[in-house]
């Protein structure tokens, strides 16, 4: 309760952003305006089982609260509408320590200590005509080259401008500027990181990122085929195809999803030469509460994969922990997820992933060192129950346990506990 007028203070200043209308005036602007809290309560445990020594971090620890307040309004009337959204994010320290940071939940300060608290507020105009949407200010894009990765306590966001057409039925186009971006665990925002594989490239920052490209549905919408741009200007260009289907076949359902990347250097190649070509595939198969997945994905080319910092990608074995995406890597994956729902339990689900990679090439991943291959694997356990009635309906607690372990990068044994609880305002 101590932070209410915090809250507050981001609710007043959404409401400061909305234009003024008359009752005559106010057609689906207000009519079609939502708002929604979601309060998310955060533990995180990453023990690096084999760092050791009195100078290097061991373990991240961090328990946190995280308020999140959506707010979109509809469009007002006319063949032009005009319309606004915003997004106000509140994170509270409830455990932490010098030693213990950089869990990616709270921001580190200059002494070593995590923030007690931080706060940020996106505003983002938006313009529709027919079925084509301009928007300028907060995004959060998803996209095969720009994946929005919402697994901590408060999501990111990217500032600059989207436009996003569906003016041919089955057809999406979307094409976009970005100039700067607000990291998962900051405040502020500030210029964009490139990533090769799982090590941020520090040294290399841009602040343009631009994309383009569009899905098709076909098939009765079974079928959606993906061509994307993205570049990371002056650090790297990078193109994707894609293609995902979903089939059913008497009481089975089975889905299959295909992608490849190719990435190169671009502009002032502040990171130097970029080779990579991305393969992926992941199969499905769901019976009942029963759903099965096998994955393989390899990298080609001289280099890991390239991103955005902190992001994932959507590579079908890239996971929040390892990403199974460095230097001519190959790995499969073996997943079982279980949707209790089938027994008479609804809003409860499990799954177990494990993936396996080798054929790394341990000095380009790591840009120096001996040459040797790599290998690593890793281990996931999710449990997840949503409660389905009652003074608790809609809350949702998930529980992740993964070991992780390499021969070229840190062993990770972590632990997450997660509580969700949204509230629908307007």
């Amino acid at each position: 309760m101590m932070h209410t007028p915090r809250l507050c203070l981001l609710s007043t200043a959404i409401a400061a952003c909305l234009p003024s209308l008359s009752p005559a005036g106010e057609g689906g602007f207000i009519e079609d305006t939502t708002a929604s809290l979601t309060a998310r309560n955060y533990y995180f445990s990453r023990d690096f089982s084999d760092i050791v020594g009195p100078n290097q971090q061991s373990k991240a620890e961090e328990w946190a609260q995280g308020f999140i307040l959506n707010f979109k309004s509809g469009y007002t009337e006319g063949p032009l509408g005009f319309g606004v959204d915003a997004i106000g994010l509140l994170g509270i320290k409830l455990d932490s320590g010098r030693g213990r940071v950089n869990s990616g939940l709270l921001p580190v300060q200059d002494d070593g200590e995590a923030a007690d608290e931080y706060s940020r507020l996106g505003v983002t105009g938006k313009v529709r005509l027919s079925k084509t949407e301009l928007k300028v200010g907060d995004l959060q894009p998803n996209l095969p080259v720009l994946a929005f990765s919402d697994i901590r306590l408060l999501p990111p966001s990217y500032q600059g401008v989207n436009l996003t057409s569906s003016e041919i039925a089955g057809l999406t186009l979307q094409a976009g500027h970005l100039n700067s971006t607000s990291l998962r665990n900051e405040a502020g925002d500030d210029q964009m990181i490139a990533m090769l594989g799982h090590l941020p490239q520090r040294g290399a920052v841009s602040d343009a990122f631009n994309y383009a490209g569009g899905d098709y549905a076909f098939n009765a919408a079974r079928s959606t085929a993906s061509a994307w741009y993205g570049q990371l200007e002056d650090i790297y260009n990078q193109r994707f195809l894609g293609l995902k289907h979903s089939q059913p076949l008497g009481a089975w359902t089975l889905g299959a999803n295909l992608g490849y990347y190719d990435a190169q250097e671009d502009g002032d190649r502040l990171l130097g030469d970029i080779d990579n070509q991305a393969f992926f595939s992941l199969l499905s198969a769901k019976h009942g509460g029963h759903t099965v997945y096998l994955g393989y994905q390899a990298m080609y080319g001289d280099n890991a994969f390239p991103r955005v910092f902190a992001n994932i990608a959507p590579l079908g074995n890239e996971v929040p922990t390892y990403e199974f995406a460095s230097a001519d890597e190959r790995s499969w994956q073996v997943r079982y997820d279980y949707d209790f729902s089938a027994l008479g339990v609804p809003g409860l689900i499990a799954g177990v992933r494990y993936i396996q990679g080798d054929n790394v090439d341990a000095q380009a991943t790591n840009r120096g060192g001996p040459q040797y291959e790599g290998k690593d694997f890793e281990r996931d356990l999710d449990i997840g129950y949503t409660v389905q009635s009652g003074a608790l309906k809609g809350l949702g607690v998930r529980v992740r346990n993964v070991t992780a372990r390499s021969n070229y990068r840190s062993d990770i044994d972590e632990n997450r506990l997660i509580f969700n609880y949204s509230w629908n305002l307007l």
